[in-house]
C-alpha cells in the first residue's frame, strides 16, 4: 500500500509527523504527489492559536497547507485533459484550486464558487477520509470535477506554488475593486498578498501603485514587483501623515482603490481616508473572529474629507 508522510497539526505550536494512506482514486479524480508547499499567513495564525482551522466534519488533528504544486500520481478513469483542455498524463506538473465547490447549491449556480458553503470539505480531521487533504503532506486528492491546470515547463514550482491562494486572491481583489487603466491603487501591506497585489494591480492597468508597510525589505520587493511608490510606517508614523502622503501622490484626490491585506482591523479607517470620493475599499486580510473596528458610517456615504 502506498503511504504518504504528513505533518499533522495537533494543537497550537505542535505538529506531529505521521504516515497516511492516500484514498483510492475515483473515476474523474486525481491523486497528486506534492512537490512544493507554501506557508500562508493563515497557517501561521493556526500555528499560534489565534484562529482555528476551518474543517469539514468533527474537530481533530488536521493537515494544514493550501498553497502547493505537484505532479499527477494517478489519473482516474475519464480524465485525459486539464481544465483548459490541454492533454494531461501521469507525471505532469500541475496546480489546482484547494477548495471543492459543490456546483449544485444556490451560490454555485450563480457562479460564486468561492462562496460555496461546502467548499472546505478538502480539510477534515485525519480521522476522516480522504486523510491526505492538506499541503503539508506528500499527497493531495482532487475530487471528481475539480479544477486542475498543467504547469508550463518554463515556470518553476516555486513560482506557481502560491497560485491558488496568494496570487488568485489578490487578482480577485483587484477585479472586485474595479481597477481601470490609469487608476491609483493603494495596497496596505507588503507581505505575500501585498507583493502579489502590487504585481496584479500593475499588470491589470493601474497607473500608480502605492505600497504601505513597515519592513524595508518588503517595500523594496514591492517596488521590484510593480509598486511605483512606497510608504514606510516607521517613517510616517501617524495615520494622518500617511493619508496626507497618499493625497500628495494622487494629485490631492486620494486613491481610486485601496486594498487591505495587512490583517489588522485598525488600518481600515486609515485606508478609507486614503480613498477619493467614490473610491473603492477592498477588504482581504482580516480573517479571524472579533476583528472589530469603529467606523463613522456617514463618511462612507458622504465621502472622506
Amino acid at each position: 500500500m502506498v503511504m504518504g508522510k504528513a505533518a499533522v497539526f495537533v494543537e497550537p505550536y505542535r505538529f506531529e509527523m505521521t504516515e497516511l494512506p492516500p484514498p483510492p482514486v475515483e473515476p474523474g479524480g486525481i491523486l497528486v504527489k506534492i512537490t512544493s508547499a507554501g506557508i500562508c499567513g493563515s497557517d501561521l495564525h493556526y500555528w499560534r492559536g489565534e484562529i482555528k482551522p476551518i474543517i469539514a466534519g468533527p474537530p481533530g488533528p488536521v493537515i494544514l497547507g493550501h498553497e502547493m504544486a505537484g505532479v499527477v500520481h494517478t489519473l482516474g478513469k475519464g480524465i485525459s485533459t486539464d481544465s483548459m483542455g490541454r492533454p494531461l498524463k501521469e507525471g505532469d506538473r500541475v496546480v489546482y484550486t484547494y477548495f471543492f465547490p459543490c456546483r449544485r447549491c444556490y451560490v454555485c449556480l450563480r457562479g460564486e464558487l468561492n462562496h460555496c458553503p461546502d467548499r472546505f470539505r478538502f480539510r477534515a480531521s485525519i480521522e476522516e477520509a480522504p486523510y491526505c487533504n492538506g499541503g503539508f503532506s506528500e499527497y493531495f486528492y482532487l475530487h471528481p470535477g475539480h479544477f486542475v491546470f498543467k504547469v508550463p515547463d518554463e515556470l518553476s514550482d516555486e513560482a506557481v506554488t502560491a497560485a491558488n491562494c496568494a496570487v488568485s486572491q489578490v487578482v480577485y481583489a483587484v477585479q472586485k475593486g474595479g481597477v481601470r487603466m490609469g487608476d491609483s491603487v493603494v495596497i496596505q501591506g507588503a507581505g505575500g498578498l501585498g507583493i502579489n497585489a502590487a504585481a496584479a494591480a500593475r499588470d491589470m492597468g493601474a497607473g500608480r501603485v502605492i505600497s504601505i508597510d513597515g519592513q524595508a525589505g518588503r517595500l523594496e520587493m514591492a517596488l521590484q514587483c510593480g509598486a511605483d511608490e512606497t510608504i514606510d510606517i516607521t517613517e510616517l508614523t501617524t495615520p494622518e501623515d500617511r493619508v496626507e502622503r497618499v493625497k500628495e501622490l494622487t494629485e490631492g484626490r486620494g486613491a481610486d482603490v485601496v486594498i487591505e491585506v495587512v490583517g489588522v482591523p485598525q488600518v481600515v479607517p486609515e485606508g478609507l481616508q486614503m480613498l477619493r470620493k467614490g473610491g473603492t475599499f477592498v477588504e482581504v486580510g482580516n480573517i479571524w473572529p472579533d476583528s472589530n473596528v469603529t467606523l463613522d458610517m456617514s463618511k462612507l456615504l458622504w465621502g472622506i474629507t
